[in-house]
């Protein structure tokens, strides 16, 4: 999807600049859990060390966090191009797509920073097994020789904030592109409409779905393996399904599938006549 984006000038456009963005999280997201994961599946030796352990911490919270500050950014970008098309390209200009973008990792490093503020400090001197497939941050609190209720409650309240606010945001845009849609006259006009939003609104159910059901409930005890299940879905299943999401919902790049195949084999073939 990335090479798509950059080598296709048909998808030199907002949507898919923010599309090849949150095609790069996907792969680091997957990149900062599935190597360690299948390390400790085949490997004997099933250990991290604790400053290995907090940096994936880190780096899976804020590539995380990110990924919903993109999403919503994108929302923003559907309501901009549906209900006010006229001044699409002067507002999502390129230089307000890199701001958005910035934008989106700095609130997402802001927002995750006290709680690893707290949990860095903490001491680690007891039970030393993750119940979980990765160093996320509840399993990881749980193991602290410490009074960690200060750390729980800020590392609740940045979630709380992250998925509530990134979600009510994206529910106020796609109210005003649905409110924006029912009013075109033709019904072929509602379906263009609609079907821009298609793939963007599938990928937010299921990363929204997964992470509100792992991260806004104070109480976790009870469903650690439940948690797991949710958790693959959200690390991995999710980032492997959007390239095709976006693929099969899309037309231009399905069209740029094609072109990009056709070239492929018309080198191929150039090269073999050659020879």
């Amino acid at each position: 999807m990335i090479l798509l984006v950059c080598c296709d000038y048909h998808l030199h456009s907002p949507m898919y600049f923010f599309v090849a963005n949150l095609s790069f999280l996907d792969v680091t997201i997957m990149s900062t859990v599935v190597p360690k994961m299948l390390a400790n599946t085949f490997l004997l030796i099933k250990t991290i060390s604790l400053e290995e352990c907090l940096t994936q911490c880190f780096f899976y919270s804020l590539l995380g966090s990110s990924e919903f500050f993109i999403l919503t950014v994108m929302s923003f970008d559907r309501y901009i191009a549906i209900c006010n098309p006229l001044r699409y390209a002067l507002i999502m200009s390129k230089h307000t797509c890199i701001i958005l973008l910035l934008g989106s990792y700095v609130s997402a490093f802001v927002l995750i920073l006290p709680t690893f503020i707290l949990i860095a400090p903490l001491p680690f001197c007891g039970p030393n097994v993750i119940n979980h497939f990765f160093c996320d941050s509840a399993p990881v609190l749980k193991l602290a020789c410490a009074d960690i209720s200060l750390a729980e409650l800020a590392d609740f309240i940045s979630s709380a904030v992250l998925l509530l606010g990134s979600f009510l945001s994206t529910v106020v845009c796609y109210a005003y592109i649905v409110i924006t849609s029912l009013r075109i006259p033709s019904h072929q006009g509602r379906q263009k409409a609609f079907s821009t939003c298609v793939s963007h609104l599938t990928v937010v159910t299921l990363f929204y779905g997964s992470s509100i059901f792992i991260y806004i409930r104070p109480k976790k005890d009870n469903v650690v393996d439940v948690n797991k299940f949710a958790t693959v879905l959200n690390t991995i299943i999710t980032p492997m399904l959007n390239p095709f999401i976006y693929s099969v919902c899309n037309k231009k790049v399905k069209e740029s599938v094609r072109d990009a195949i056709s070239k492929y084999v018309t080198m191929l073939a150039n090269l073999n006549s050659h020879k």
